[in-house]
């Protein structure tokens, strides 16, 4: 198979993929727009505390050998074992999945009936567990800033409807993205699903996404939760908004 544009390898449950000269935008704990060589994917240990956030992802990547890590790159933390992490490539896209489901988040579209036994505390969105979907999406295009911004929500999409389609849950209540892009290549001014590097997002994220789900549950005891009261923490969106029309200028017609 032809090498990735965004190359990556693993040791010591660290994941580095690497591009030289790469702009990145993240969701993560450090997040927003960085511009470095390498985004990283750190697995933590089960009942991990640590809120220490950057000494902890320095002395992790040390270990590991990552000593020309610069304080500019995004990282990404997650239970599941970057042994499970999974890749993708298509046209101008590569993607990077670890994907665990003990911590679902439920979104019910009846919300009265919502899902028994769901956790719905604060604590429970920051408990560790063998949880969490997190993504490394790159392109070697070019993308315009506000390009870039909207392949979080297109890789998004992809992973909800993926987890959708092999879980029964969109997402988890840990997940995060790091997209990046070459800034020298080819421009581009949109990234919707409808671009080729929309298209290709989704496809690469559905594909890596399925996969470390398949290598994550392949030899445990544990499976994919039937329901959130079924797994070891998760939650499920009980709440229900008011819904109103906004006012409208010219008739004053409208709610508020």
């Amino acid at each position: 198979m032809e090498a990735p544009a965004y190359p990556a390898v693993h040791r010591d449950g660290v994941l580095c993929v690497r591009r030289p000269d790469t702009e990145w935008l993240s969701t993560g704990w450090n997040g927003g727009r960085r511009q470095a060589e390498c985004a990283y994917n750190i697995s933590v240990p089960e009942h991990w505390s640590r809120t220490d956030l950057e000494t902890y992802t320095t002395e992790r990547l040390e270990q590991a050998g990552f000593n020309d890590a610069d304080r500019e790159r995004p990282v990404l933390l997650t239970g599941v074992d970057i042994a499970d992490a999974r890749g993708a490539q298509y046209g101008s896209v590569t993607v990077y999945a670890t994907a665990g489901i003990s911590n679902p988040a439920a979104l019910p579209m009846d919300p009265d009936e919502g899902q028994s036994g769901s956790d719905s505390s604060d604590d429970a969105l920051t408990r560790p567990g063998t949880g969490t979907v997190n993504l490394i999406v790159g392109t070697t295009r070019a993308l315009a800033p506000g390009a870039l911004a909207n392949l979080i929500a297109v890789a998004a999409e992809a992973k909800a409807a993926t987890l959708l389609a092999e879980t029964g849950f969109p997402g988890t209540t840990t997940d995060a993205i790091v997209v990046g892009h070459d800034p020298s290549g080819e421009s581009v001014p949109f990234s919707g699903t409808g671009t080729e590097v929309g298209a290709t997002t989704r496809a690469c994220v559905r594909e890596a996404v399925r996969a470390s789900l398949q290598a994550h549950y392949a030899d445990r005891t544990e499976q994919v939760p039937a329901s959130v009261g079924e797994a070891t923490h998760g939650v499920s969106t009980s709440e229900q908004a008011t819904v109103f029309r906004p006012r409208d200028a010219t008739t004053n017609a409208g709610d508020v």
